[in-house]
């Protein structure tokens, strides 16, 4: 499915449900091959530090509770199958029954999260999980980091080694 047909929605949750929708969509997507149809998905987060005693603790905290931003090819049956998840109360629009997707400014400052939040956690080196697609639960070592296309080149031990490519999504970060 070409990138171009994708753009970014807002969906609507319960309280502190953003992360088990997420659960959720990525589990629909290893399960109906969807991989093609929801592209990415950010809960946006800031770091910040918080003391308690004399411990300071770093803390993430959700900059829009509420609210899942996913990156997906719209339509009437994606539409359907998202909003359909528990917990989701509907897409951001002028009803909640149709999904307007964000404009390009509004997309660059919610991949700016994105970049900054989840790319920050990893460097070259280090050894990580797959949470979703054929190598689900194998590890790998990253060799080389794309930022700006949110993807990672790594090393993965099968039979003779081998470098894959794989998107920053599918990682368990």
């Amino acid at each position: 499915m070409d990138d171009l047909l994708s753009n970014w929605y807002v969906l609507h949750t319960y309280s502190g449900y953003e992360n088990k929708v997420k659960n959720s969509l990525e589990k629909l997507i290893e399960s109906n091959e969807l991989q093609n149809f929801i592209l990415d998905i950010v809960i946006p987060t800031e770091e910040s530090f918080e003391q308690t005693g004399n411990k300071i603790k770093k803390v993430s905290k959700k900059v829009y509770p509420g609210y899942v931003f996913v990156k997906m090819v719209m339509s009437d049956e994606m539409w359907y199958r998202v909003r359909n998840i528990r917990g989701v109360t509907g897409f951001v629009g002028p009803t909640g029954k149709e999904a307007v997707p964000l404009g390009e400014d509004e997309i660059k400052f919610i991949e700016s999260y994105m970049t900054h939040n989840e790319l920050e956690n990893i460097k070259i080196g280090d050894s990580v999980k797959i949470k979703s697609g054929p190598l689900k639960d194998q590890y790998i070592i990253i060799q080389d980091i794309d930022r700006e296309n949110k993807k990672i080149k790594a090393a993965i031990d099968v039979i003779g080694g081998s470098t894959i490519e794989i998107d920053l999504h599918q990682l368990d970060i």
